[in-house]
C-alpha cells in the first residue's frame, strides 16, 4: 500500500526541487512498506535515517536556491524545514524507545506536512522564483 501519492499540487515548477520531492515521497512509501511487512526494527530505523538524510539534503538544496536568488521569505521557509526535521527526529526517537510506530499516524503527519509546506512555502517560492528555473 502506498502511503503518499505524488499530487500535482505538490509541484512547484523548479525541476530539481520537484524531482527531489517525488524521490522523498518514494522513500517514505518504501519505509511504509517496510512497516507494513513487519520488517525488523533495524530496517525501519535505517529508513528513518535515510529519510532524515534525504530531507536534510533536499532542504539544503532549496535553501541554497533561495539564498542565490535573494528569496525574500528564506527565514520562515527555513524555520518550517527545521520544524519538520525536529518532528522526524522525535518520531525516530519514539520508535527507538518503543519499537512501535503508528504508520497511519506517520502517514497523516507527513502528508499533512508535505501538503502544507508545498502549498504555502514552496508555492510562494515558486511564485517568486519559479519563472527563472525552467
Amino acid at each position: 500500500m502506498r502511503l503518499l501519492q505524488w499530487k500535482k499540487e505538490y509541484g512547484i515548477g523548479i525541476e530539481a526541487v520537484d524531482h527531489e520531492h517525488r524521490q522523498l515521497i518514494e522513500l517514505i512509501n518504501r519505509m511504509h512498506e517496510a512497516f507494513a511487512s513487519d520488517e525488523s526494527k533495524q530496517t525501519v530505523s535505517a529508513f528513518f535515517g535515510d529519510i532524515l538524510k534525504e530531507i536534510s539534503a533536499h532542504f539544503a538544496l532549496e535553501e541554497k536556491i533561495m539564498r542565490e536568488e535573494g528569496y525574500s521569505r528564506l527565514g520562515p521557509h527555513k524555520e518550517d524545514h527545521e520544524r519538520l526535521l525536529d518532528e522526524l527526529r522525535e518520531m525516530m526517537d519514539a520508535f527507538d524507545r518503543s519499537n512501535e510506530i503508528d504508520s497511519f499516524e506517520l502517514a497523516l503527519r507527513l502528508d499533512t506536512w508535505f501538503l502544507r509546506h508545498f502549498q504555502t512555502h514552496d508555492a510562494q517560492l515558486h511564485g517568486e522564483l519559479g519563472e527563472h528555473h525552467h
